[in-house]
């Protein structure tokens, strides 16, 4: 494999010996970044390493550069982090910007952090251990990663969401709270900017290694802190920081290193600005594939998931208290015609669902395959929830924007952004929060049953 013998050849320059490259597999994940897991054997020594790298034709090494000078950094710091081997701009058979260091044993997956028995005494005091984690990331020097960005993350957020021409109600309510509610600034720190399960190696012991630096910049500490309470990063789970402690205990093993404690207002502000920024980030990932410029089902999943964080953004501010939800709908009748017969459509699409699901998926033995079918079936459940209740739905919309004034979602956005219209009224609360619900109930209806 290509792949192979360029990380053979790399590695062989870098320790001036013969090396050889064993066990390469593309790792699942990784919606921004090829993840490979490989043993490298070299002077008879056999250890496991990883490569992260951009797509080929797409890299940004100014990027990689720069989350590898994180790497370094943190680690001088105290933070588990796996050590850098080498990393650079290019090579022959890797053809894109890529980093190898260390592999570190540990599991990411965020529901085996949860509830896996073997992992109960690290996920005890998880919380607290993860605000220390963060003390140490905020104390690197700010000057030992200063090619990192510096820009008002908010501006950051609204101008990129602004660039998609996509008026949405829920992110101009959510950008004018956050504007009216700023936090007072405090002095630049190095920002993690994606700590959260998933991103983080935890084995019996505690974190074994925080990975994933690519969105690392320079910024209020407290934001790290307000994204690892964002309502997505607890992946089911009851308790407001990744699904298992409280904010006071990730507080208190900030506190303990640093000295000092934000405030819960100053934290809830930073949560409900990372639910926004996720809802952003999400329609970003999404537009990869909308444009046709980097075609995938899991950007194309992502885009219909962005309804998840426009409710999570409505429960953050708290206007979902106290809101009688709109009905479910009831689905049209599918009936038999003459041209196509029988079975009808949704019947066609439930029974491609069910044999990819229960006949298929289980012999799949690649991990890869079956993260992909994974995300295949889901679309497939998608699209036939839409055709079943599509069009109950959009009757039920166009009357709450009519009682608005509104002809459709963008004037209502447009609208709550230039003052004309205000969250606080029933009727338009009713429009912005019935949307958003009808758009769960056809992409993931068990989200609004969550806590």
């Amino acid at each position: 494999m290509e792949v192979a013998v360029g990380i053979a050849d790399v590695l062989s320059t870098h320790w001036e010996t013969s090396v050889s490259v064993t066990g390469l597999r593309r790792l699942t994940g990784g919606a921004s970044r090829q993840i490979w897991s490989f043993d490298a054997a070299r002077n008879g020594d056999t250890n496991g390493y990883v490569l992260r790298r951009d797509p080929p034709g797409q890299g940004d090494a100014p990027r990689m550069r720069a989350e590898a000078a994180c790497l370094l950094a943190a680690r001088k710091a105290g933070v588990p982090v796996p050590e850098v081997v080498v990393a650079a701009d290019a090579a022959p058979g890797l053809d894109a910007p890529f980093l190898i260091m260390e592999r570190v044993t540990g599991e990411s997956i965020p529901r085996k952090v949860q509830r896996d028995e073997a992992l109960a005494g690290a996920r005890a005091g998880l919380a607290d251990e993860l605000g220390g984690i963060l003390a140490r990331i905020h104390s690197v020097p700010v000057s030992e990663v200063a090619m990192l960005g510096n820009e008002d993350p908010l501006d950051v957020v609204r101008d990129l969401y602004r660039s998609f021409d996509e008026p949405r109600p829920v992110v101009e309510i959510a950008l004018r709270w956050l504007d009216r509610h700023r936090p007072p600034r405090r002095g630049n720190a190095l920002v993690h900017g994606d700590f959260r399960l998933g991103n983080l190696l935890i084995g019996p012991g505690g974190t074994a290694g925080v990975l994933d630096w690519e969105l690392a910049h320079l910024g209020n500490p407290v934001e790290d802190l307000g994204w690892l309470c964002v309502r997505a990063w607890r992946f089911g789970g009851d308790r407001p920081v990744a699904g298992v402690g409280t904010r006071d205990d990730l507080l208190d093993g900030y506190e303990r290193l640093t000295g000092w404690r934000p405030d819960l207002e100053e934290l809830h502000w930073w949560e409900a600005f990372g639910t926004l920024r996720w809802l952003v980030l999400g329609r970003f990932q999404a537009q990869k594939h909308i444009s046709g410029a980097e075609y995938s089902a899991e950007f194309a999943a992502i885009g219909r998931r962005v309804c998840e964080s426009e409710w999570d953004v409505l429960h953050t501010l708290g206007l979902i208290d106290d809101v009688v939800l709109p009905p479910d709908p009831v689905p049209e009748p599918e009936t038999r015609t003459d041209l196509f017969g029988l079975p009808v459509a949704s019947d066609l699409l439930g029974a491609v669902i069910d044999e990819l699901g229960s006949g298929i998926a289980p012999s799949l033995t690649d991990p890869g395959a079956a993260y992909r079918l994974k995300i295949c079936t889901s679309l497939l459940r998608v699209a036939r929830r839409e055709q079943l209740l599509g069009s109950v739905q959009r009757a039920a919309h166009a009357g709450r924007l009519a009682r608005v004034g509104c002809c459709d979602e963008a004037e209502l956005a447009l609208r709550l952004r230039s003052g004309l219209l205000d969250v606080a009224d029933s009727d338009v609360r009713s429009a912005v929060l019935g949307a958003v619900v009808e758009r769960l109930r056809v992409a993931n209806p068990r989200q609004l049953d969550r806590p």
